[in-house]
């Protein structure tokens, strides 16, 4: 006994003649024949009385038909459940971001997420990107944003952007440096205030200026970048960051920026586990995270507006 011998056989109960049920269904008589003779020699009793003006239920089809409805229905429902589910994922997402990152996607993601999916819980946690790597792996977290492809053969990534790092230092009456691109050597002659290894930043850097033989002025290891943007903002050293990690204190004046030439760059990837598969119902929801994180990188957010390099 299968569904669509059952939904044949409800059909005919139904419409009272196989005719009749043909025509409903959009199949040929035949073809009802052949399934209700089938549950009929499955089950080994009659389903219906043929009589001249077509077929009548037997007392064993009453019953058959009284548990069809309810199996049938109760796919139909279970059908409609999941369609929903697909339509309107339900649930709870955990997302792992950078804190560079989190200043500017957390609150637009959260809008974007909580307008476009009411169901899904959506929780960020902010973290440097090696804990973000281990919470991913660990399972702790569903997806992340992070600083170049990681080594690992359970992590699955894709690409989302390039993302350019920048001098940052405090808005003084009379700079150090002019306006415009500023040399790698600075990171020799300024006070730097830099997050100690191994954060990734910290050994993009070294591995750079090592490169170019020169010695960084570290003056001070923070791990902590509000912490690091209150010092440089108070003129106690420079620091290296993405843009959009500082845009508010930029645009407010409160900070300098300024490029370097050769640029730094390192790359924005977004990343999921291979251990724990993404389910069909998720998929809208990183389909949401890739296209706002993309959105956002395309504005004037990620680069300073005079940044035309």
């Amino acid at each position: 006994m299968d569904t669509k011998q059952l939904q044949v056989f409800i059909a005919v109960g139904s419409a009272g003649s196989f005719s009749k049920a043909a025509l409903d269904l959009n199949v040929t008589q035949p073809m009802i024949t052949r399934h209700i003779r089938g549950l009929e020699e499955e089950l080994g009793v009659e389903l219906f009385h043929r009589n001249g003006r077509g077929v009548v239920l037997t007392e064993a089809g009453a019953l058959l038909k009284s548990h069809a409805d309810e199996i049938v229905e109760r796919m139909r429902l279970a059908q409609n459940a999941v369609s929903n589910l697909r339509a309107s994922p339900r649930g709870r997402l955990v997302l792992g971001v950078p804190p560079s990152v989190g200043t500017v996607l957390t609150v637009p993601l959260v809008k974007k997420i909580k307008n476009e999916f009411p169901n899904v819980a959506l929780q960020v946690i902010e973290g440097f990107s090696g804990h973000i790597l281990e919470w991913l792996i660990a399972g702790r977290i569903d997806a992340a944003v992070l600083y170049n492809s990681p080594n690992h053969p359970s992590v699955l990534t894709e690409p989302l952007a390039d993302d350019e790092l920048f001098l940052i230092g405090p808005a003084l009456t009379e700079p150090l440096l002019p306006r415009g691109p500023v040399s790698l050597n600075v990171l020799a002659e300024l006070p730097m205030i830099l997050p100690s290894r191994p954060h990734g930043l910290r050994r993009l850097i070294d591995n750079i200026v090592a490169e170019h033989g020169i010695y960084p002025r570290i003056e001070m290891e923070l791990e902590a970048m509000p912490s690091t943007l209150l010092l440089v903002e108070e003129g106690g050293g420079y620091t290296v960051l993405p843009y959009a990690s500082v845009h508010l204190l930029a645009e407010a004046g409160r900070i300098e920026v300024w490029p370097f030439e050769p640029q730094i760059t390192r790359k924005l990837i977004l990343a999921t586990s291979s251990q724990k598969p993404m389910s069909s119902t998720f998929r809208p929801l990183f389909r949401a995270v890739r296209t706002e994180l993309r959105d956002i990188i395309s504005t004037h957010v990620w680069k300073p507006p005079q940044h035309n390099r």
